[in-house]
């Protein structure tokens, strides 16, 4: 167990919002001790007294439900350097010690080259790990330089390319029904599955992270990472264990069968748009090219979906669409399993049996499933959803993250081959979108996103309709 923590770029958002308290949580849980050392290195001409002050300020803001004491002993853990990440003397002078340190690198992608490369020539000390944010890279090709670089400082086991998502309960719950429950494993193929949709749609807009968001946008943002993690866990094949080897070798087979998109595929099964101004609730949204910080030039996308089809025994005929999109009416981030409809229906029913749909809701959590069935009237259809809340998680997912990490348990971080998988997934599209042969369309904020086409399916629109926090009927689902 590591009890040394570095995290170069420590002044920043992640940090404030999500690693402090994770730490703090894993204080309060007992997972870290008095033994426990964090380090913060960052650009900024601070001192450890400052360095704590902020900390402290920023535990009080994002980590107010951990207990005042948890709080209080991170602070006091806590010590600062000022660092250039590209300068070897000054990254050693961070990592030095004889024992082993988790390094964090919360840092822009274009940073990690040169921040590896740093390390190679500070060393570290024998056990250490590394810790990178995702994206990793910003294409294919920087993807496997990274992977290069990265081989030459520390074995891939110590090589921890984290995706909080893949630490959330119900993501792992996405699994775990599957393989806990002998009703859904028989029938968890195409033959009786006929969409999966992943959907991470969101009322935020840029909430100040423009000098990111912009040289990214959402397909690099959200569905090459977090979306295809998703996508991973709800097609792989069941793994003999849980241990990394086995869950990370099933996860490349599902990216490893992804159908590559033609252009004339990307044209037809993907969309790009971004958002005019509006309103959400009462709130006034300036369209996205006012945003302080965004060069309407680069074109960048603030919705994105990709329709994606595997080739796979189990899966061929089964769509998945992977969809997320900022600025929109409603929050609804969810794994939507639908089913084909049943062959036959008994003459004489009133009423229409829809497809079922088992969704996983994930922010907040939760398992809904909607079925039909017999009402209060005799013979006419009704639609039923039956609903289950999860307990809230003993750990936030940075926590379990942290705590994987120090304990060597690589399982939930992508690994070298797996990312390198998700850029050549979404490489086609990439690079057809980079050539606008599909047009960036728009929506204003506070609405549904981009209109429907044509010719998407009525029926899964009115299936969204069961659901209680589905968007409106005029909204695109």
């Amino acid at each position: 167990m590591i009890d040394r923590l570095a995290v170069f770029g420590a002044t920043g958002d992640l940090t404030a919002r999500y690693l402090l308290p994770a730490l703090a949580a894993l204080r309060a849980a007992g997972r870290i001790g008095d033994g426990f050392r964090l380090t913060g290195a960052s650009r900024e001409r601070w001192g450890t007294d400052r360095f704590r002050d902020w900390c402290a300020d920023q535990l009080d803001r994002h980590g107010g439900a951990c207990p005042a004491d948890a709080r209080r002993a991170v602070v006091a853990s806590a010590r600062y350097r000022q660092a250039d990440v590209t300068d070897p003397a000054d990254v050693a002078a961070v990592v030095a010690g004889d024992e082993p340190i988790a390094v964090y690198l919360a840092l822009p992608p274009a940073l990690f080259p040169h921040m590896v490369t740093a390390l190679h020539e500070a060393g570290l000390p024998p056990g250490s790990r590394l810790v990178l944010e995702k994206p990793f890279g910003e294409d294919l090709a920087s993807a496997r330089e990274l992977n290069r670089l990265l081989a030459g400082l520390v074995p891939e086991q110590a090589v921890f390319r984290v995706d909080h998502f893949l630490a959330m309960t119900t993501v792992q719950n996405v699994l775990g029904s599957r393989l806990a429950n002998r009703v859904l494993e028989p029938i968890w193929n195409s033959t009786h599955i006929a969409e999966v949709e992943i959907v991470w749609d969101e009322t935020l807009a840029l909430e100040g992270r423009a000098g990111y968001y912009d040289g990214v946008g959402a397909l690099k943002d959200m569905l090459q990472n977090h979306l295809l993690q998703l996508l991973c866990l709800v097609a792989m094949e069941p793994p003999i264990t849980l241990g990394e080897r086995d869950l990370r070798d099933r996860k490349v087979d599902v990216l490893r069968s992804v159908r590559l998109l033609t252009d004339y595929d990307v044209l037809h099964r993907t969309r790009r748009a971004r958002y005019l101004s509006g309103r959400i609730g009462e709130h006034a949204v300036p369209a996205y090219v006012d945003e302080e910080g965004v060069d309407p030039g680069r074109r960048t996308e603030t919705f994105a979906e990709v329709e994606l089809e595997l080739d796979s025994w189990r899966w061929s005929g089964t769509t998945f669409r992977l969809r997320s999109g900022k600025a929109l009416g409603q929050d609804r981030k969810e794994v939507a399993v639908r089913f084909r409809a049943v062959p036959h229906l008994p003459f004489g029913h009133e009423g229409e049996a829809l497809p079922n749909v088992l969704r996983f809701g994930l922010e907040p959590e939760g398992m809904t499933l909607d079925m039909t069935g017999i009402g209060a009237r005799a013979q006419a259809l009704t639609q039923l959803s039956l609903t289950a809340r999860m307990e809230p998680p003993d750990l936030p997912a940075y926590g379990r993250l942290l705590l994987d990490v120090m304990k060597g348990d690589p399982a939930l971080s992508i690994r070298g081959d797996e990312a390198e998988e998700s850029w050549r997934v979404l490489t086609p599209v990439l690079s057809a979108w980079e050539r606008n042969t599909v047009p960036l369309e728009e929506y204003p904020a506070g609405s549904g996103g981009p209109p429907p086409r044509p010719h998407e399916g009525a029926q899964r629109r009115r299936s969204d309709m069961l659901h209680p926090e589905a968007l409106p009927d005029d909204g695109h689902h």
